[in-house]
């Protein structure tokens, strides 16, 4: 499958008193790489949300922290589709500063309406996130 990476800068609201990220704020990063992951594809979450009526919830969360992010270093969040079908989407994520490997991660979500019961991906967003008639 297809990675995205997006990058940014470690905000100092990021960080502890020792000037290191706080671990959270990975699931956040996370979340950008995702968010960016599909804009790139072609697809803005926001649409999916408003025009079809569907979000994407968290079931699942796993997050290796490698090494340390610190204030103002340079973060990039490399992220790509594991597994997809209708109902469950699975990403993973690298997390990198320069050549320093920060966490590996990944997220699977469910997706859901607007009664937060599951829901089925429409045919239209199948090929942004691999899904063939099989999956």
């Amino acid at each position: 499958m297809r990675a995205h990476e997006y990058s940014f800068r470690v905000r100092y609201a990021e960080t502890d008193q020792m000037g290191v990220a706080y671990h959270a704020n990975y699931l956040v990063w996370m979340e950008l790489g995702r968010v960016e992951y599909c804009r790139a594809e072609g697809v803005r979450y926001r649409d999916v949300e408003e025009t079809d009526g569907l979000a994407l919830a968290v079931a699942e969360v796993q997050c290796r922290f490698r090494a340390p992010a610190r204030y103002d270093d340079e973060v990039t969040v490399r992220t790509w589709v594991t597994m997809a079908n209708r109902k469950v989407v699975e990403f993973s994520y690298e997390l990198r500063c320069a050549d320093r490997l920060l966490a590996t991660g990944m997220t699977k979500h469910v997706w859901v309406g607007r009664d937060f019961r599951p829901a089925s991906l429409p045919d239209k967003y199948h090929q942004v996130f691999g899904i063939t008639a099989r999956t």
